[in-house]
């Protein structure tokens, strides 16, 4: 799928890791992860506090977490988080040495430091119920992109 496109995402040029399943074909690096998620995320699957701003335009927006961890499902590696205002994280994938963030274009112009920030857990982020619910709808949906529901 990915092949010599250029993209705009951080660290796109090492997003090459293999799969840690061949569950779901036609996926053999993050590229083509986030090839597939372009036409999966939705307003449906951002963050509810900023959905009012989704657009298609804008697809990556408030997809961030929900995004690194379907990477670390299917990818392997460790989910970390960019403190932002008002006490939140900005969540980025980092497997096998090789950091990329797949939902980092929402931040146009925006300088973002990937170093020395904390690992992110899963059981803390889907505490919250609605944050949950947006990653199992993303996963349903990438399901049926790839064809494997």
């Amino acid at each position: 799928m990915s092949g010599s496109k250029q993209y705009q995402f951080y660290g796109w040029e090492q997003a090459d890791v293999p799969p840690v399943t061949d569950e779901y074909p036609g996926i053999l690096t993050p590229r083509d992860l986030y090839d597939v998620l372009c036409d999966v995320w939705c307003a449906d699957t951002c963050a509810s506090r900023m959905r009012p701003s989704w657009t298609p335009e804008n697809k990556t927006l408030g997809q961030c977490t929900i995004t690194a961890f379907l990477v670390q499902d299917i990818f392997g590696g460790r989910v970390y988080g960019i403190p932002r205002a008002g006490g939140t994280f900005h969540s980025y994938n980092v497997v096998n040495g090789r950091t990329f963030d797949l939902t980092s274009e929402q931040f146009t112009g925006e300088i973002l430091d990937y170093t020395d920030n904390p690992e992110q857990f899963r059981e803390v982020h889907f505490a919250v119920a609605e944050k949950k619910a947006r990653y199992e709808l993303l996963w349903e949906r990438f399901r049926k992109a790839v064809n494997v529901i």
